[in-house]
């Protein structure tokens, strides 16, 4: 299930909201459910926070030393089929 963020509408006046929806808090939901409208405590409206999106950094391939360093065991193709351990 995704994690969605929400804040109050007006965070800066805390008079109409609570202490979680003010600072914004996290909701695990399905994907199918329809987005919150409202704060589950105060009941006051609330929207989705489009959050930062982590994604992994490409790095280069290992070389077989790399790769044996790192406790893999590395294989080279000798013949149809057959590899051979290095």
């Amino acid at each position: 299930m995704p994690i969605y963020e929400y804040q109050s509408q007006d965070p800066e006046n805390p008079d109409r909201s609570c202490r979680i929806c003010s600072k914004g808090f996290e909701l695990r939901r399905p994907v199918t459910r329809p987005a919150l409208e409202v704060c589950p405590l105060c009941k006051n409206p609330v929207r989705k926070v489009i959050s930062r999106v982590n994604t992994p950094t490409i790095t280069k391939p290992f070389s077989p030393v790399d790769a044996k360093k790192a406790g893999f065991t590395v294989l080279q193709k000798r013949d149809e089929g057959v590899f051979e351990k290095l």
